[in-house]
């Protein structure tokens, strides 16, 4: 019997294996020095091209369509700046007498983070979700959580600091301008992209795959497993799933209750429940200066992986899911099939 053959037999979803693999190979063989400079720098180019694609794929009317979706919007900011935060606090302080006074407030730090933005928009495409809401929504949420985490960590956490102009640099060009770029050129790509519908796919996949072995070699190379003993990591990825447990089922009870469509449903659940390891790094270096910082960041790091491999298997059953298609000049936005 074939690897991918057991696989299925036992159920277990080849790209969970992978993400895994990537955790594994970037423990055993991290990228430094020049190699980490070109992960990063291919991890850019890669996301650069699946935004691209996207921009490419989505017609102006579903664009407008997903940035005027404000009960849409409204929902996710609430699960993400303001539930999130009040589980932080209580974990906090369930967590402190267990883990200590760092890793405790580590758990509220990730709580107060912004939502990801390339892998909220990837696990959206996935699982065949409105993926113009999606960018729209993560890429809000960067933006204004540059702002409001420091905010929110001054308030709960006596920390000061102030937030880099760079985030926003960042966003707009890795992000914004590539998807903007597709918009422009879709008149003339957009039937060829339509014909090679799985090269989406692997650029969502293998996007993702890259930025968990970067963001894990970063971790690795600061020293992440001689800081702490194998009971206090398995209490640590408890809380993880916890809270992250608990914001997916909110997030999916209150969407149906308010009626929203299957579609805003799915970018509600993955911008709702996702926290930025991208955004929360170079802010816990600027609010936390002088302190345990590696500690601090550490349940972010593995919030990080817990919810790659969650919401991967999510957006494979979502995916999976069986329904007519979806009018592209209805509200949203006919999915992008993962391949």
């Amino acid at each position: 019997m074939s690897p991918k053959a057991l696989l299925t037999r036992l159920r277990i979803d080849p790209y969970i294996v992978a993400i895994v693999g990537m955790v594994v190979l970037a423990s055993l063989l991290p990228a430094r020095g020049v190699a980490a400079e070109a992960v990063s720098t291919i991890t850019m180019v890669a996301i650069g091209l699946l935004f691209f694609l996207y921009g490419a794929r989505l017609p102006r009317e579903a664009v407008v369509a997903g940035i005027t979706n404000w009960r849409l919007q409204l929902l996710v900011f609430l699960f993400t700046f303001v539930l999130f935060p009040a589980l932080g606090l209580a974990a906090r302080y369930a967590a402190e007498p267990w883990l200590g006074a760092p890793l405790a407030n580590g758990l509220l730090f990730l709580t107060l983070l912004p939502s990801t933005v390339q892998s909220s928009i990837a696990f959206t495409s996935i699982a065949r979700g409105n993926v113009a809401a999606a960018i729209c929504s993560a890429s809000f949420s960067n933006l204004v959580g540059i702002v409001i985490t420091p905010l929110l960590v001054g308030l709960f956490m006596s920390a000061h600091g102030g937030f880099s102009t760079d985030a926003i640099r960042d966003i707009a060009v890795q992000l914004f301008l590539p998807f903007l770029a597709g918009q422009v050129v879709r008149p003339w790509v957009a039937p060829w992209i339509n014909r090679h519908k799985e090269l989406t796919g692997y650029v969502d996949r293998g996007s993702i795959l890259l930025v968990v072995y970067s963001a894990f070699s970063e971790g690795v190379n600061a020293g992440l497993w001689s800081q702490v003993d194998l009971s206090t990591l398995g209490l640590m990825v408890a809380a993880d799933l916890v809270l992250l447990a608990i914001v997916l089922v909110i997030s999916t009870i209150v969407s149906r209750g308010l009626g929203f469509p299957k579609e805003d449903e799915i970018v509600i659940v993955f911008c709702g429940s996702k926290k930025s390891l991208a955004s929360g790094l170079p802010m816990a270096n600027i609010l936390f200066a002088g302190q345990a910082v590696g500690l601090i960041v550490l349940p972010l790091l593995l919030f990080h992986q817990v919810q790659l491999m969650a919401c991967a298997a999510l957006a494979r059953r979502y995916g999976a899911r069986v329904e007519p298609p979806v009018d592209l000049g209805a509200t949203a936005v006919t999915p992008i099939q993962a391949g």
